[in-house]
This record gives structure tokens, C-alpha cells and sequence, in this order.
């Protein structure tokens, strides 16, 4: 059995506006998730959230970096090539 796999998620060149459109719904996506989970886990387990709001905060960070990024991409005209791999390892 293989116990490390990686998977492109992301592989290309895109429009600022494009990468804005892709980046953004992934982005919010993954914040949108860990708010519910924190939600669900606080409400139903009384379970401490503080690694998951770092978490959020560090992703909104990032978002807004790549924002930046993206808004230079817009004002030089500027395509962004996205390259983003998942990679997953089993593990005991």
C-alpha cells in the first residue's frame, strides 16, 4: 500500500480576475469550514477552539497576501500561474 500520494489541485495560467474568482472561493471555503467546526465542536463538546482561530486568522492572512498579489497582477496586466498540490500520507 501507498502511504503518500500527492494530487495537483491547482495547474495553470489564469486571468487576474480569474485567479481572483478561484483563489478567493477556495480561501473562504476553508475559513467558512473551520468557523463551523469551531461552532459545532464549542457547542456540542465544550472543545477549546484556540488552535482553530490561529488557524482562521493565518488563512485570512494569507488571503489577503495573495489579494495583494493579485491587484499588482491587475494594475501591470499580468497573468498568474498557479501551481497547488494536495498531498496526503497515511499514518498510525
Amino acid at each position: 500500500m501507498n502511504t503518500h500520494e500527492a494530487y495537483k489541485l491547482i495547474d495553470g495560467t489564469f486571468s487576474a480576475d480569474d485567479a481572483d474568482k478561484v483563489l478567493t472561493a477556495l480561501f473562504n471555503y476553508k475559513i467558512d469550514y473551520h468557523n463551523r467546526e469551531d461552532f459545532s465542536n464549542h457547542i456540542r463538546f465544550n472543545q477549546d477552539i484556540e488552535h482553530s482561530k490561529k488557524r482562521i486568522q493565518e488563512l485570512i492572512q494569507t488571503k489577503e497576501s495573495i489579494q495583494q498579489k493579485i491587484a499588482e497582477a491587475k494594475s501591470n496586466k499580468f497573468n498568474l500561474v498557479i501551481n497547488s498540490t494536495i498531498t496526503i500520507r497515511l499514518e498510525k
